[in-house]
């Protein structure tokens, strides 16, 4: 992620000598308070929580991130928690799914999450500029203008129209079902595929579309999926078979691998579709996506002697912030770009695949590193135990998948809501999946 040179000063304001006398004054006062907190009372706090109350606590924090970094008259959600950030289509698409999370579980009311969705909805439907129903990938969120020359996307509109249906589904028959599905039949996906065979990863006014396509295996399969399952613009089912499946073999385990090798690309659409139970000429997705993050631990493992951030209860490489920048971290088979910057969302996505190893690492790094990496939204973006760096920000895609991947892990929720759209069955009849046993059965 990278702001533009007059992004925002982000100090604080100069305060005169009495203002500060009077919060020196205040902290001590309280602080005679908290001293004298009965030592029963405090242990309390410290006392380890069980593994759901552990996972619920990083879910409610996560969706306060929506609630905070979401315009107030728009409903659109910030790319990132800094002051000044544009709103991010699929933070947005992320925040409506939340949003039904923190309600079902009595996190916010049932009118807060409703008006909130209700807002972003009506924006979505009247403001937010788009292309033959694509949202440009950042908008201003206070206007819904288009933000940084930015292309209307093909995959962050997927993962908007995802969250969009999945809240009509929460709050079924209301205006807030009606304007989901109004939106998702305004997208033109075969516009999209700019004559060819593939979906365009995008397209800009000044030059049209990208030279990029959707082309071998990626998170674009819930763009794929809600393409096929359109009741508007749908895309002939033979497209599903037109992008490449390259496989490779890591530690005895066949893969069918994404370019970067980044953790997302294996969970940004299963955090909506449950392919525990279906089959792609062969091929279990959810099976192939828990390889790959074992394979991405094992990736880690055998780089600790490099770098000091990996380790038996320290792994995941996935997008993130870095030292660098915003980089798309990952393991082989792939691209394998890696610098010791960890994604501790990473571990947390992939709670469903890896419930052992990724809960090991989340306490791992709750217990070790909270004073850096833990604050009002949860874990932050990345680490790097090598350079001495910690993010100080939040992403909003981030607390996304990790609210939806704890919620699949501890109730099914977003998959049962999911699975239950008539386009996502359209899907899968007209591609042919086959319904079968889950191979971890």
């Amino acid at each position: 992620m990278i702001f533009p040179k007059n992004f925002p000063n982000l100090r604080p304001p100069k305060i005169n000598r009495f203002f500060a006398k009077l919060v020196t004054s205040l902290f001590a006062f309280l602080l005679l308070i908290v001293l004298r907190v009965p030592t029963q009372a405090v242990c309390a706090v410290q006392e380890n929580p069980s593994n759901e109350d552990f996972l619920r606590m990083l879910q409610k924090d996560a969706v306060q991130y929506y609630i905070d970094c979401s315009d107030p008259h728009t409903g659109l959600t910030w790319d990132s928690s800094l002051p000044g950030s544009p709103s991010s289509i699929s933070a947005t698409g992320f925040s409506l799914a939340a949003l039904t999370v923190g309600e079902e579980h009595g996190w916010i009311s049932y009118g807060q999450a409703y008006k909130q969705i209700l807002r972003t909805l009506r924006t979505l439907n009247e403001k937010a500029q788009h292309k033959n129903g694509f949202f440009y990938h950042f908008l201003d969120p206070k206007t819904g203008k288009r933000a940084w020359a930015s292309e209307a996307s093909s995959i962050d509109t997927a993962l908007l129209i995802a969250g969009a249906l999945l809240a009509g589904e929460r709050f079924k028959g209301t205006i807030i079902q009606t304007l989901a599905e109004k939106i998702y039949r305004r997208v033109d996906w075969q516009w999209m595929l700019n004559k060819s065979d593939l979906i365009c990863m995008g397209w800009k006014p000044e030059t049209g579309f990208l030279p990029y396509y959707w082309d071998t295996y990626s998170e674009h399969i819930i763009l794929q999926a809600l393409a096929i399952g359109s009741p508007t613009f749908a895309i002939a089912p033979s497209y599903w078979n037109q992008w490449s499946r390259f496989e490779e073999e890591y530690h005895g385990k066949r893969i069918v691998y994404s370019h970067t090798g980044s953790l997302f690309t294996y969970q940004y659409a299963q955090a909506f579709i449950d392919f525990r139970n279906l089959d792609d000429k062969g091929t279990n997705y959810f099976e192939n996506s828990k390889n790959a993050t074992l394979a991405n631990k094992e990736f880690c493992l055998e780089n600790a002697s490099e770098y000091k951030t990996y380790g038996n209860s320290s792994w995941g490489l996935s997008a993130c912030l870095g030292p660098f920048g915003y980089k798309a971290y990952g393991a082989k088979p792939g691209a394998a770009q890696h610098d010791g910057t960890l994604a501790p969302y990473a571990s947390a996505s992939s709670l469903v695949f890896t419930p052992e190893e990724s809960l090991e690492t989340l306490r791992f790094f709750y217990i070790n590193y909270s004073k850096k990496l833990y604050g009002k939204y949860g874990f932050k973006d990345g680490f790097n135990l090598d350079k001495d760096w910690w993010a100080y920000e939040y992403l909003g895609i981030d607390q996304g998948i990790t609210i939806l991947m704890i919620e699949n892990y501890l109730s099914e929720g977003i998959w049962k809501r999911f699975m239950n759209l008539p386009y996502v069955q359209k899907w899968i009849e007209l591609c042919q999946l086959k319904k079968t046993a889950s191979p971890s059965n």
